[in-house]
């Protein structure tokens, strides 16, 4: 198994990482602004790290939050789109649209 591992949630960084077969292979960047630029750079170098495709991935982890208004849209955006187009579960769940908690 196989599985993505997005959190936008800090204003002040990125993080990205694959768990490949239970062990996390995790990385982080510190940012000052614009997480869309950095964060799919980024997924594409950690998958090309650990030669996966995005067809091998069984599932997203996003964190929902709390967190940064604009951080966490950004993250679930990605990892909502991602499994749909992938057909896998986002949080343990399937075909249903993650929403951020800004509690």
């Amino acid at each position: 198994m196989i599985t993505l591992i997005l959190d936008t949630a800090d204003n002040k960084k990125v993080t990205v990482g694959l768990e490949i077969n239970g062990i996390k292979h995790v990385e982080t960047r510190n940012i000052d602004s614009n997480k869309t630029q950095v964060i799919l750079p980024m997924i594409d170098k950690i998958l090309k790290k650990y030669s996966v495709t995005p067809k091998y991935l069984s599932g997203i982890q996003v964190n929902v939050g709390p967190g940064s208004f604009t951080g966490l849209r950004v993250g679930i955006a990605i990892a909502n789109a991602l499994a749909f187009v992938l057909k896998i579960p986002v949080n343990g769940k399937t075909n249903k649209i993650i929403l951020p908690s800004y509690k």
